[in-house]
């Protein structure tokens, strides 16, 4: 088959041979499923571990983060917008101390921004 010529040395020999390309794939896809409990605990690792760095803006920042916690509500582990927003603060490095310090004392409940 063509296809397994494009296929890795690696995969294909913990495969076992198929004459037809749907259950060569069946296959492969059974082999290397993820789980959900490790995805979810990676996401949860890399949001966990996330601050604001000089090379991303913020905008950029907020957007992943709530790209992580899309992935994560997907797998059934959601977190509230109000957790989200003071976990997003508390990222942001301490020159934006004074907006932390407005968004604090707004009288408003936080609420994720839809653009």
């Amino acid at each position: 088959m063509f296809i397994k010529t494009k296929i890795t040395v690696g995969i294909r020999g913990s495969v076992d041979q198929h004459t037809k390309v749907k259950d060569l794939l069946k296959a492969i896809d059974e082999q290397f499923a993820t789980s959900d409990k490790a995805l979810a605990s990676t996401l949860i690792m890399q949001f966990a571990t996330m601050k604001l760095t000089g090379i991303r803006g913020v905008r950029e920042h907020i957007m992943h983060m709530r790209y992580i916690t899309a992935q994560l509500k997907a797998l059934e582990v959601t977190m509230s917008d109000a957790f989200l927003v003071h976990y997003i603060l508390y990222t942001l490095p301490q020159q934006y101390a004074p907006f932390k310090i407005s968004y604090n004392t707004h009288k408003k409940n936080g609420q994720l921004m839809s653009y």
